[in-house]
């Protein structure tokens, strides 16, 4: 959830990591039935402190970046994996997910976490409503607009 959300695999498991400290740091005591969605409050928290640090930083990039640079070759992704889907399947595929999560990315917050909270961590309305700390009602219309939103967006994808 959290790398659908920030789009980067090394920053989600960072933001994850800071979670993760600051509830045994914070609520290390409180009963283990309550960490869940305590955690689940302090990780949305901590990817929208993210997304306002890098909007600040995407503005100051555009100063600093070399547009020259170069990326290394890893040779090990040269590798042909025997198991994996034709190329064809393969990048529809990779063309489908990354449709997805530039659609989720372009949702507003509290319609991207009430999807991610419901969809991949197949939490309930009443168990999304207390970390999203807002009403059943609201889970369930910030749900509906946000599928209804990836629809409209992804019908190429997934007709």
């Amino acid at each position: 959830m959290t790398e659908i959300a920030v789009g980067n695999k090394e920053d989600a498991l960072d933001i994850l990591q800071d979670a993760m400290y600051r509830l045994v740091e914070r609520y290390g005591k409180r009963d283990p039935g309550e960490w869940g969605p305590l955690f689940r409050t302090i990780l949305l928290n901590r990817i929208q402190d993210w997304r306002r640090r890098e909007a600040v930083h995407r503005r100051l990039r555009v100063w600093f970046t070399n547009s020259a640079r170069e990326e290394d070759d890893d040779p090990v992704q040269q590798v042909v994996d025997e198991r994996q889907p034709g190329p064809d399947i393969e990048l529809r595929n990779r063309r489908s997910l990354e449709a997805l999560g530039e659609a989720l990315g372009k949702l507003p917050l509290r319609q991207q976490q009430a999807f991610l909270l419901r969809v991949f961590e197949e939490q309930d309305v009443a168990a999304a409503a207390r970390i999203m700390q807002c009403t059943e009602g609201s889970v369930k219309t910030h749900f509906s607009r946000a599928v209804q939103s990836l629809r409209r967006k992804l019908e190429d994808h997934w007709s």
